[in-house]
């Protein structure tokens, strides 16, 4: 019998997989809009976490007449919403410039490929239980591959570059974990994605200013902004959250290891980026080590359901 839960959670399953799809789509835009214009990864970020605010904005008023209670908001809330929106900040800024240094493959493999790894130790850490045998494994073949990802590209071009820009996706990986620990299991009608990218944006803002800022004049440019702040921000990440209410975090981490593949196939088809072999088994070995963890989270399913 399939059970409210159940089918809650193929839901969410289902809505993490749409947000990772469009995800993977980013970091091809970011690149275009650096490529056209003379943006800085610190303004392009600013620009879509502003712009998926006030779509979501948008989006919030236009429901409003359908919510028929306003959602308690007690300090724990508030105190993870913000660690969601400085996520968030986090997360966009290091992975753009991560991208501009290491390119989009790069970059997005190494984030999203570390990114369940942390979400995994953070959660034991936060006492959700320890890492069991099969995520340590995990570990140790996607540190590997991680080694071997870096190393090797770093050695076939520009290494500093290539090291610099490998950090920077660790950090960007560092604040999607955070991301996805503080806004699990948030309560319904929480507005998680438009609290999130409206803190994020209001963090970045100060440091914006500072550094300049103007509004590209080429149209082409423009129009990819507005499809970076809608599609892979406002629309993936209300995805996203709304899936993650149901699907556990290590498991939506290691599902949204479609967008590196995503984001991978498209630049090497648009922006002839090209992998060394040695860093392509780097990247394999990365993804096999999170979809041998995700297996094991659907053996682990049926499990669950007949102690029910």
């Amino acid at each position: 019998m399939t059970t409210p839960s159940t089918t809650a959670s193929r839901r969410g399953f289902l809505l993490v997989v749409l947000a990772a799809l469009c995800w993977g789509t980013s970091g091809i835009s970011g690149r275009v809009v650096a490529d056209r214009t003379d943006l800085s990864p610190l303004v392009i970020a600013w620009y879509r976490l502003t712009i998926g605010a006030v779509v979501l904005l948008a989006g919030w008023a236009l429901t409003a007449r359908r919510r028929t209670s306003a959602p308690r908001l007690t300090r724990p809330v508030g105190i993870r919403l913000g660690l969601v929106g400085a996520g968030l900040a986090a997360y966009q800024l290091a992975y753009f410039s991560a991208v501009a240094r290491a390119g989009v493959s790069i970059a997005t493999l190494v984030a999203l490929g570390l990114a369940p790894v942390l979400i995994a130790v953070g959660a034991a850490l936060l006492g959700h239980g320890r890492p069991g045998r099969a995520t340590l494994v995990a570990l140790v073949v996607a540190l590997v591959g991680l080694t071997l990802l870096v190393g090797v590209s770093a050695g076939a071009d520009a290494g500093t570059a290539v090291l610099l820009g490998a950090l920077l996706a660790s950090g960007s990986a560092l604040g999607y974990a955070i991301v996805t620990l503080a806004s699990g299991g948030m309560p319904a009608g929480v507005p998680v994605t438009l609290v999130g990218f409206a803190g994020g944006a209001v963090l970045l803002t100060p440091v914006v200013l500072a550094a300049g800022i103007h509004l590209p004049g080429d149209p082409v440019a423009i129009g990819v902004l507005v499809y970076l702040g809608v599609v892979p921000s406002a629309l993936a990440y209300a995805f996203f959250f709304t899936g993650v209410r149901s699907v556990p975090g290590a498991v939506a981490s290691i599902v949204t290891l479609l967008e590196p593949l995503t984001a991978t196939v498209l630049a090497t088809v648009f922006l002839g980026e090209r992998l060394a072999p040695g860093a392509l088994v780097g990247g394999l070995l990365l993804l096999a080590a999170v979809t041998g963890l995700y297996l094991r989270e659907l053996t682990r399913a049926p499990e669950l359901e007949s102690a029910v």
